[in-house]
């Protein structure tokens, strides 16, 4: 394990993957960053969950094949944990498995290991500030390909928290559902962009997501939509 001192407001990553020359490209970009500061990295997902507890960063960068703990389940129990953190997912290919799981397992975000720097700055800057990095509508095609290629399930029984929602909430959570920003939502729903922020974060808190990727996930898993939708 390694640990790095803290230092203000600045943005707080931990780095988790087992190849060292990952970590250290990945620590080398970050460090040259005013508002971001590595301080930490672990080779595996046991030492990810310890780190996390410990040092509490804002963001975690996660691999997913590790030895000792893989990321997902490193993820699960992170997110599972309660913490602040939020996890981006590093993956190989942006429609595989993995970056499905992760998904699913609490991640906000997934990317590919070979992302330009500057994107990869920018990603963990919006993860940071609660915003998506993957675009609602690939998140949408991600979970319609794994829905589509998956054994048939019965179906899940409406969620009670659902019921918190106003019939306005619920337009709202089924557009984003649908991969539409906010200002598309506006437009469709006759709303200010302001209201349907408004909306979102109320939605985001009666239903205990963390952001709108979440969302995402949650109307497919709940059956709140499916791919056979006509709306898509």
């Amino acid at each position: 394990m390694t640990t790095l001192p803290e230092a203000g407001t600045r943005i707080r990553v931990l780095l988790v993957d087992d190849q060292s020359l990952l970590r250290m490209g990945f620590a080398l970009i970050l460090d040259g960053e005013d508002d971001v500061e590595v301080v930490g990295e672990a080779s595996d997902g046991a030492e990810a969950i310890a780190l996390a507890a410990e040092l509490e960063p804002d963001v975690i960068l996660m691999d997913v094949r590790m030895p000792v703990l893989d990321g997902i389940e490193a993820t699960r129990t992170i997110t599972s944990a309660g913490g602040a953190a939020r996890i981006i997912i590093l993956t190989t290919f942006d429609l595989d498995e993995y970056a499905f799981a992760g998904l699913q397992a609490g991640a906000s975000a997934f990317l590919l290991k070979d992302v330009a720097p500057e994107e990869l700055v920018r990603a963990i800057r919006l993860v940071n500030s609660g915003d998506a990095v993957v675009a609602p509508r690939i998140t949408q095609r991600l979970l319609e390909n794994f829905v589509r290629s998956s054994p048939e399930r019965p179906a899940a029984p409406r969620d009670p928290l659902l019921e918190d929602l106003t019939p306005r909430e619920l337009e709202v959570l089924e557009s984003i559902a649908q991969g539409l920003s906010n200002a598309e939502i506006a437009h469709t729903l006759f709303l200010s962009e302001a209201t349907v922020k408004t909306h979102v974060r109320r939605i985001l808190t009666k239903l205990h997501l963390r952001d709108r990727v979440q969302v995402v996930v949650y109307a497919y898993e709940t059956g709140l939509v499916t791919p056979s939708n006509p709306d898509f």
